[in-house]
């Protein structure tokens, strides 16, 4: 093939196992520095470049908008996938912004799907005031066994990925990764064009999305704050 696109870190770390001379493009990819995927954003180097979604540093952002939408919030039930080494990374920088605020994250790991029932009487156990996803593939299709816990359990979620408020989720802060592939084509049209892939900068994202669900804000007797619903991309009534 003349040029690969890949969506996500464990789809490009596989692909640039596979060859040092074909293109490799990447869209919304997680932290493709620290994963060892390219040298630095400004300058990849090797054969592969592209748009990258998310860096550890802010995960934090997820945290300050839930303690400023739900103030009285404490002890935050965070469900990842333990086999995603990206996880692994972000649950890192996640703990180091959850003592920055004042908040107690409980672990708790999945990964695969039966580990779910014994991650939610962990978290009934636990007794959290909040839940925090994020979207990975594990978890986006568990969403809605999810919700439903989380609506049982009168707890607010918030996530990463729209899907979420989408399905009865309280909010969602990310990036919108609509935009990141519609500007992907262009990176494929320049190397196609003879552009080397070292020479053209990995691109961070520029738009992002919030979305506020207020018929679950209501349903859990919570006011959203007006600060934070002018900055709301989208609001589920």
């Amino acid at each position: 093939v003349d040029i690969i696109v890949v969506g996500i870190a464990q789809a490009a770390r596989a692909a640039k196992q596979a060859t040092t001379t074909i293109p490799i493009v990447m869209v919304a990819v997680i932290d493709p520095v620290g994963f060892g995927l390219v040298k630095s954003l400004a300058r990849p180097g090797g054969n592969i470049t592209g748009l990258s979604s998310l860096n550890p540093e802010m995960v934090a952002k997820h945290l300050e908008l839930l303690k400023e939408t739900v103030p009285r919030v404490s002890r935050v039930a965070v469900l990842w996938n333990a086999a995603n080494p990206v996880e692994v990374r972000l649950w890192r920088a996640r703990k180091a912004a959850a003592q920055t605020l004042g908040l107690r994250l409980i672990d708790v790991e999945v990964r695969t799907p039966d580990d779910f029932a014994a991650a939610f009487s962990v978290i009934a156990r636990e007794r959290p005031e909040a839940m925090l996803l994020v979207g990975d593939p594990l978890i986006l299709g568990q969403r809605r066994p999810i919700v439903e816990f989380a609506e049982k359990h009168r707890l607010p979620i918030i996530s990463d990925v729209a899907e979420f408020p989408h399905v009865g989720g309280l909010m969602s802060y990310g990036v919108h990764l609509p935009d990141l592939f519609r500007r992907a084509p262009a990176y494929v049209d320049k190397i196609l064009k003879g552009t080397k892939p070292a020479n053209l900068p990995v691109e961070q994202p520029t738009r992002f999305e919030m979305v506020v669900n207020l018929k679950t804000a209501r349903a859990l007797g919570l006011t959203i704050p007006q600060s934070v619903l002018i900055r709301a991309d989208q609001v589920i009534r």
